[in-house]
């Protein structure tokens, strides 16, 4: 499944954020090397959400951390707003991530257990000194409300007194206090209660409008990504396998992998059989030694020899809808 190329990228003029050919490799002791993230290319228009989905290990919360340089890609160029951020070092790389924030996983061990919720969320203002310190009160207090966090009683507060969707919540405020224009957010839901869930996601949609903001959505679970996202990337072993709108993907997803996926989605329907797909199951192969060819063809019903042998390379299939298999499945 996993595939290269780059036909999926649009204008890099109408482009807030461009990787192309993003590689991620760390040691592994004894000449080895895991693959976490292999030639990877995506871009994000100004305002859009990309949703970034695929099985845990898959690379995708690694991608992310690499467009913020944490750690620095291995190869690739990860361009904002024109700069190549992995040309960047030192205090210009610092000022530049004042525009690019990030949402984690955990939101209760991303909060540091010490301070106080108005000094965390004051503390990217306080770093830079943006502004005076009223003004700094007046935005950490709105940005607060704008979470449905009450500013007078969380202010004084620790994180250890909040219950883990609050504190994300807090994460969101702090995340968006410097004014950034492009948030990632990974996983940011998948530790909280189904309930919380939605909130939190409705919430991300509420922040995105009122601030202008422009957001990656990491996550493992298609079904959290299809409302909240513009476009979705599926990733699987370091790879991109499809790219397209949500709404395509859903209806008629053109990779097996993709397809898989899809039909683990849990229908709320006892009387639903949920759909199988004939083929696809065993463990994801290492990052140590990935299969050649197509990195999905060790699972993939469809995979013939020249899966081994030929790594596809992404291609549109259907208008805004792109796909790196040999064999995509035809639309119905």
């Amino acid at each position: 499944m996993a595939g290269s190329g780059t036909a999926h990228l649009r204008d890099p003029a109408d482009t807030l954020l461009r990787v192309e050919n993003l590689v991620v490799e760390f040691s592994a002791g004894r000449n080895r090397k895991v693959h976490a993230v292999s030639d990877v290319s995506f871009d994000v228009m100004e305002g859009e959400t990309l949703g970034l989905v695929g099985e845990s290990g898959c690379g995708k919360s690694t991608t992310g951390r690499a467009v913020m340089q944490l750690p620095h890609p291995t190869s690739g160029k990860v361009e904002f707003e024109g700069v190549d951020l992995a040309s960047l070092s030192g205090e210009e790389l610092r000022r530049t991530r004042t525009r690019l924030q990030m949402i984690f996983q955990d939101p209760i061990s991303s909060l540091n257990p010490r301070r106080r919720v108005r000094d965390l969320v004051a503390e990217g203002l306080n770093i830079w000194n943006i502004g005076d310190d009223a003004s700094r009160d007046a935005k950490v207090r709105e940005v607060l409300d704008a979470v449905g966090i009450d500013p007078d009683a969380a202010g004084p507060r620790r994180p250890h007194e909040f219950s883990g969707g609050q504190c994300q919540r807090i994460s969101i405020a702090r995340a968006v206090v410097t004014d950034p224009r492009l948030i990632i957010c990974d996983e940011p839901v998948s530790a909280l209660d189904v309930s919380v869930q939605a909130q939190i996601i409705n919430l991300l949609e509420d922040m995105k409008a009122r601030y202008g903001l422009t957001m990656i959505f990491i996550a493992h679970d298609l079904a959290v990504v299809k409302n909240i996202s513009d476009r979705v990337a599926v990733m699987y072993l370091g790879k991109l396998c499809e790219v397209g709108n949500p709404e395509e993907i859903y209806a008629a997803p053109a990779h097996p992998y993709t397809a898989a996926l899809l039909s683990a989605i849990p229908v709320p329907d006892p009387l639903v059989r949920p759909r199988e797909i004939p083929g696809v199951g065993g463990e994801i192969p290492s990052p140590l030694a990935p299969p050649s060819g197509c990195r999905f063809r060790t699972r993939c019903p469809r995979a013939t020899e020249v899966c081994a042998e030929q790594e596809p390379i992404m291609r549109e299939v259907q208008p805004n809808h792109f796909v790196a298999c040999h064999f995509p499945i035809a639309p119905a």
